[in-house]
């Protein structure tokens, strides 16, 4: 299997710049985490945790900062509609390996629609699927495939809000085999336990505690999916309860 050289090795505080820690986002303990001690990234490095813990603060500040939309696309695309976006990838410095490719892609499932209309409006010279045409996950996959061969980093944002089951299998298959061919690097925020298997990913649970390295089984999501699909009335008779 070719070896990927990492886009981004590693992340780091800007020591010229430091975010001051009374201020959000430094404020959640993952980002003043970060922002104190830095984090490694692998090949593949998957981020999980509760919403609002800071998850997808993390990976959107990696994204702005190596230079793409906020909401999403590649580097360099322009796009963007309502700014809501933190100001932590101004302090942030990543260290890049050498000879890695500079290209990437951000995708959010969430902003999505807006992207491909931005594709449709701001059209290259090289014909592409028309994705508003598809479902909103056979768009999302049909992106991954149609830019499968362009070499950087892919980083990704909760992804499964897009994708069924059988649609999160395929999208790991993809971005598995632009690994193989040593195109690329994965960075994965996302609540899915399918996604959060992807093979040979290094896994970062993200909570009150900061950032913590965990192994799939010992994932809080995959405990608490695997005990609620054994006994769901357990959750749902609570529902609704004074």
């Amino acid at each position: 299997m070719p070896r990927s050289r990492r886009p981004v090795r590693r992340v780091e505080e800007y020591p010229a710049d430091p975010m001051p820690r009374d201020v959000w986002p430094s404020t959640l303990a993952p980002v003043r985490q970060l922002l104190d001690e830095g984090i490694d990234l692998d090949t593949v490095t998957v981020v999980v945790g509760e919403n609002g813990a800071g998850k997808s603060t993390l990976v959107e500040a990696i994204a702005l900062a190596y230079g793409m939309s906020p909401e999403g696309g590649s580097t360099n695309s322009g796009h963007s509609t309502r700014p809501s976006e933190s100001q932590l990838w101004e302090h942030i410095a990543l260290h890049r390996e050498p000879g890695a490719p500079k290209g990437g892609f951000f995708l959010r499932a969430e902003t999505m629609h807006g992207f491909f209309t931005y594709l449709e409006e701001h059209p290259g010279a090289r014909p592409e699927p028309v994705f508003h045409e598809r479902s909103h996950g056979e768009s999302f996959l049909d992106f991954v495939i149609d830019r499968s061969q362009w070499p950087g980093l892919w980083i990704l944002d909760e992804p499964e809000s897009a994708l069924s089951f059988q649609g999160c299998l395929t999208l790991i298959g993809l971005l598995q085999a632009i690994i193989d061919d040593g195109l690329g690097q994965v960075v994965l925020s996302t609540h899915s336990p399918v996604l959060a298997a992807f093979p040979g990913a290094t896994i970062h649970e993200v909570g009150e505690w900061g950032l913590r390295r965990s192994s799939w089984e010992d994932l809080d999501l995959v405990r608490n999916q695997r005990s609620f699909l054994a006994s769901p009335e357990r959750y749902l008779r609570h529902l609704g309860a004074d």
